[in-house]
């Protein structure tokens, strides 16, 4: 049985232009103690189904299950589940930290928790914070308690929205070491992050959303090798020719181009040469997981 099912979603919204689609048709499982990433641009529909998922939101069509609870005639069971981290920062400003942590698992009918409370302080940096408002904390500590808060209950299932948005590369170590440590004791991982370097690290498997609709899903080093083999990797001032303009990802001053072979390394340098631009820093790196992911989302447009 997966732990996450997904089949035939889909979420219509009204709007004063007709009816807007965010979730079309969408199906796929995930497996108990899979680390899962789900990726797409802004506004391709991961906040939505993961408010389907969480129960948060009900779905125009489809149905959703969580180790074969449905999150909407078994709501209370599903939601024992799952433990979700949203992406905005809600807290109660009146609770110190470990109080918030004993309330959050008096929801879910656990008491005498605090061995687990100390466990999660311990992991996520917070020990020194245990005794402190909530108010008092900074937004990063802010965003490691609403990790401990989804975890308090033990959830079988953990869902990360956007995690890591916004904090420190501290934060972020010590996030993904302690929740790489429960994927390991056999907890299943649902991650969405627009840090495709962590989706490439940390994920099994993935599936790209565009336009509410899967445009992808295959094991991660299964879509590394639907991209070019490697990049070429320039910086430059002036406008590049307009045949590599069209190929090329340009960020600021910074060009990245797909390559095979170093015959059209040979081919890009001598045109732009020819062209009148002069480059500067060039190296050749291998195709990432955001290569395949523009290369997708830009074919399903």
């Amino acid at each position: 049985m997966p732990a996450v099912s997904i089949q035939a979603l889909s979420k219509v919204h009204p709007g004063r232009q007709g009816p807007f689609k965010a979730l079309d048709n969408v199906s796929f499982d995930i497996e108990a103690g899979e680390f899962f990433g789900l990726l797409g641009p802004n506004g391709a529909g991961k906040t939505t189904l993961i408010s389907i998922l969480a129960g948060l939101m009900k779905p125009t069509s489809g149905r959703v299950c969580v180790n074969g609870f449905d999150v909407q005639a078994q709501a209370a069971q599903a939601r024992a589940q799952l433990g979700v981290v949203p992406q905005e920062l809600v807290f109660d400003p009146f609770f110190k930290v470990r109080e918030a942590l004993r309330f959050q698992s008096g929801y879910f009918g656990i008491a005498h928790n605090d061995d687990w409370i100390d466990e999660l302080l311990a992991g996520l940096g917070l020990e020194d914070k245990a005794e402190h408002n909530m108010r008092q904390l900074s937004g990063g500590m802010k965003r490691r308690v609403l990790v401990a808060l989804a975890l308090v209950h033990r959830p079988p299932v953990i869902v990360l929205d956007e995690p890591t948005a916004g904090v420190d590369v501290e934060l972020r170590q010590s996030l993904w070491q302690f929740i790489a440590r429960l994927n390991r004791q056999g907890h299943t991982v649902l991650l969405t992050t627009h840090y495709l370097e962590e989706a490439e690290a940390l994920c099994s498997r993935i599936a790209m959303l565009k336009q509410g609709r899967v445009v992808a899903l295959a094991s991660t080093s299964e879509l590394l090798a639907r991209s070019a083999s490697n990049v070429l990797r320039f910086k430059c001032d002036g406008p590049l020719p307009a045949d590599i303009a069209a190929q090329a990802r340009v960020t600021g001053r910074v060009v990245q181009l797909p390559i095979n072979d170093a015959s059209q390394i040979e081919a890009h340098l001598a045109h732009l040469r020819q062209s009148g631009v002069v480059v500067a820093d060039v190296e050749v790196r291998k195709a990432d997981l955001e290569d395949v992911f523009l290369d997708l989302v830009g074919e399903a447009s």
